[in-house]
């Protein structure tokens, strides 16, 4: 009997906590949100079946490689993280040279315009990196990785938090990705607020056929000005630019294939899963994780506003006019923003086509939120 009741007191269950438990449940919420509602799915169910295992106690699965006397000591998702992320920090770029062979940059070079709307979708970064600041509970680093939640980009908030702050990894992380898979609710309330029918009613002519010789010099050109100017995005902005060369080149199809396929695939399972393990309770449970979660709201609702009033300043100027709806789409959720965008277009007439219009600002805003992460890395890194 006594073995029983000592095999007992040394089990998980035994051990586990009333936090530990809430966690575990969150796991189940995000899993349910991937399958039963189908919200963004290869990122909300990995990183719930994370949230699970980094909650279960007793597991050694998130013990870190780096005290470790042995390798028999080192957790699997320790090790993950801490040569994918912590140490090496290579999965996020794997995750862009996928992102770059399944983006088409056809909307931006025909209409550059646009790069100044995702440009300007990133100033939520920095309102919410002040707001953190001035709340007086993170310090610079922290505050950085917080705003760049304003970006929409789950892969640059994860490099650019394993790089100055992991110690909020997974909850940014998070809150980023679980933001984009909530686009849909969160854009549309501010984009009616700041426009009225008629602004949402303009009709944009059919954006300019882009040349082959246009496609192939973006990438290699795009790569070496912004690399020369921001050193530290080297990692997010190359392979950004090579997937997508691959891409466009049209000679390489088994490296496009492998890239945004294969390669793609088996780094978000390590990457999502990874980030969920990070989401333990002694982690979750402060004030802290509050304050982070109101701050990434604002930094996503400020981008997605500046992008807006940024199309509408510009309209000041142009004899033809921009449907200001594609400036939300700067917030760089490919492509679920600029779908928003075009969804409320039609709302308020059937005729407004804005989706190839809106995917100029939003795949700008990738790049414009990998630019930050080098600019704040350079600072603070």
């Amino acid at each position: 009997m006594q073995e029983l009741i000592n095999f007992f007191n040394s089990s998980g269950a035994y051990s586990i906590t009333w936090q530990q438990l809430v966690m575990l449940s969150v796991g189940i919420f995000f899993i349910y949100l991937a399958i039963q509602k189908e919200m963004e799915p290869y990122e909300l169910l990995p990183i719930g079946l994370g949230v699970i295992i980094a909650n279960l106690p007793l597991t050694n699965m998130l013990a870190s490689p780096e005290n470790a006397v042995n390798y028999q000591e080192a957790g699997l998702f320790g090790i993950i993280f801490y040569y994918g992320l912590a140490f090496w920090n290579i999965l996020p770029p794997i995750i862009f040279l996928g992102i770059g062979s399944l983006t088409d940059f056809t909307s931006l070079i025909a209409n550059p315009k646009t790069l100044l709307l995702g440009a300007a979708a990133q100033i939520g970064i920095f309102i919410a990196f002040w707001g953190a600041i001035l709340t007086g509970q993170f310090n610079i680093s922290q505050a950085a990785s917080i705003g760049i939640i304003g970006g929409a980009d789950g892969p640059t908030t994860i490099f650019l938090s394993a790089l100055i702050a992991p110690e909020l990894l997974g909850i940014t992380a998070v809150i980023a990705y679980s933001y984009m898979a909530t686009i849909a609710f969160i854009q549309p309330p501010i984009m009616k607020l700041l426009t009225t029918k008629k602004e949402r009613g303009i009709i944009m002519a059919a954006p300019r056929e882009v040349s082959k010789l246009e496609k192939l010099l973006l990438p290699p050109l795009a790569m070496v000005i912004i690399i020369l100017i921001v050193p530290k995005s080297a990692p997010l902005i190359s392979m950004l630019m090579i997937g997508n060369l691959f891409k466009e080149s049209g000679v390489v199809p088994r490296l496009t294939n492998a890239s945004s396929n294969e390669i793609l695939n088996i780094a978000t399972i390590f990457l999502m899963l990874t980030v969920g393990t990070q989401l333990s309770a002694e982690r979750v449970f402060n004030i802290e994780t509050l304050l982070i979660l109101c701050l990434g709201l604002l930094a996503f609702s400020c981008g997605t506003a500046t992008g807006l009033l940024s199309a509408k300043f510009m309209n000041v100027f142009l004899k033809k006019k921009i449907n200001p709806l594609i400036g939300s789409a700067g917030v760089s959720a490919v492509p679920m923003a600029a779908r928003i965008s075009h969804h409320i277009g039609q709302e308020s007439d059937n005729k407004v086509f804005l989706l190839p219009h809106a995917m100029g600002p939003n795949v700008a805003g990738v790049i414009g939120s990998a630019v930050v992460a080098g600019v704040f890395v350079s600072f603070l890194a």
